[in-house]
């Protein structure tokens, strides 16, 4: 399998508000930048979108390094949230219903095609792939 280091962030001028994402892919040694938003948006599914844009672009099943700042994605999987909101028919522990399921529901698809380890980093601080996709999905929000 081919190995992927991928970096995503989500942004959000209001939260709802004018939302973007940023990812970038990075394989040897090239890089490739996506962007993308809603003009009526949280700033979680901006972050789950660039994840979800990043692997959907993935052309075969890859092993992936997904690093984000999103403690809702990283933990969400990191932590068996996922799986468990799954097994529940996608209900959370309280049994109210998950948010953003749709989204999730494609993460969950994408993992079943690609082996992903997900990793998080503090945003904000000095990440190179980090302060660039946020550069990314702030640069795209702003232009809704």
């Amino acid at each position: 399998m081919k190995h992927v280091d991928i970096y995503t962030d989500g942004a959000c001028r209001g939260n709802p508000g004018k939302g973007g994402w940023g990812a970038i892919l990075v394989y040897g040694g090239r890089e490739k930048e996506l962007s993308g938003g809603e003009a009526e948006t949280t700033n979680n599914r901006m972050e789950l979108m660039a994840a979800i844009s990043a692997l959907e672009i993935l052309k075969e099943p890859c092993e992936v390094t997904l690093t984000s700042d999103s403690k809702y994605l990283t933990d969400a999987i990191n932590q068996g949230w996922l799986n468990s909101w799954k097994s529940k028919g996608w209900r959370k522990a309280d049994r109210s219903p998950v948010l953003n399921v749709e989204l999730w529901q494609r993460i969950d698809a994408l993992l079943a095609i690609h082996k992903v380890t997900f990793v998080w980093v503090h945003g904000h601080m000095g990440h190179h792939y980090n302060e660039r996709c946020d550069v990314l999905a702030t640069t795209f929000a702003d232009s809704l």
